[in-house]
């Protein structure tokens, strides 16, 4: 599967609607303007209307288009807060991120009386395309939780689970990534890792395969496990690749894009809608990626 696959599959699926918040941001119009080409979604775009309306001009759309709708909000947080709103009744089935600090906007989603919280742990998941990797890959979490316990490691691997799975990927292998193969006490996550191993075994995380301490390279490729000697349905084979903290999953993320040329599609998971939740330095292509993967996810 390529991510050009993930579009595809969006517009196969009953048309979903994207709310976006303070949307006056050029490479997030463009990325409308492409996904509308696709017909891959209709969008809500809450922000400053007389910008957002030049910005869809330069890329020949206007208001009066089917699929868009312009909602003027006063500032980046009332386009937020009117954005989750309209995701949180039901208006949209994604909430997307504009040209708004992500704190900002992540406070609405957090807005106890109309937010989008589940109760469960909200994880980044990225899909990448690495050229010369035959399949996509996905990693998790490089963006939301610094240094999760055990507990919030349990949701992170089920929130990407069920990416993976919306995605027609029905049993995803799952790799908790270590420094080392072997569980060292000293290393905190090569004991997790064990243990998630270990509760995915005994049904209580389920819908996938878990095996680790795995390091990335036994991970990815079946040659080093071989070398290894490591035996698993999960070595050489990972479907996701679960970073034990914030720091190690910001490194290889930026080290598949920057180093190997990588192609990216992120999400926000484990909120009652997806949210496509790009920094400002994301392509538009990027951008359109995250929509195509946001909207394979709604459930």
């Amino acid at each position: 599967m390529k991510l050009e696959d993930l579009i595809t599959k969006a517009t196969q699926l009953t048309s979903k609607v994207v709310a976006i918040a303070a949307a006056e941001d050029e490479e997030v119009i463009e990325a409308v303007s492409h996904a509308i080409d696709k017909q891959l979604a209709s969008f809500i775009l809450f922000g400053n209307a007389g910008k957002i309306t030049a910005l869809l001009n330069e890329h020949n759309l206007d208001a009066t288009h089917p699929a868009v709708t312009i909602v003027a909000a006063d500032d980046a947080k009332a386009a937020s807060a009117l954005a989750v709103k309209a995701v949180s009744s039901g208006e949209a089935d994604v909430l997307m991120k504009g040209n708004v600090p992500t704190a900002t906007i992540l406070k609405e989603v957090l807005n106890k009386e109309y937010g989008l919280r589940t109760g469960n742990v909200l994880s980044h998941v990225a899909a990448f395309e690495v050229p010369g990797y035959e399949q996509l890959i996905f990693v998790t979490d490089a963006a939301m939780n610094v240094e999760p316990d055990l507990n919030q490691k349990i949701q992170i691997v089920q929130n990407s689970v069920q990416v993976a799975r919306g995605l027609g990927i029905e049993l995803p292998k799952v790799a908790p990534l270590a420094a080392v193969e072997v569980v060292n006490p000293a290393m905190q996550a090569t004991v997790d890792a064990a243990l998630l191993t270990q509760m995915n075994n005994r049904g209580q995380i389920r819908d996938c395969i878990v095996d680790g301490p795995l390091a990335l390279d036994n991970a990815i490729s079946a040659l080093a496990a071989e070398h290894k000697g490591i035996r698993s349905e999960v070595a050489g084979h990972a479907d996701i690749l679960f970073v034990p903290t914030i720091e190690v999953g910001n490194v290889l993320y930026k080290s598949l894009i920057y180093f190997a040329k990588a192609k990216v599609g992120a999400i926000i998971a484990g909120a009652k809608a997806p949210i496509v939740l790009t920094s400002r330095a994301d392509s538009a292509e990027s951008k359109l990626y995250s929509l195509a993967l946001a909207v394979c996810s709604v459930k």
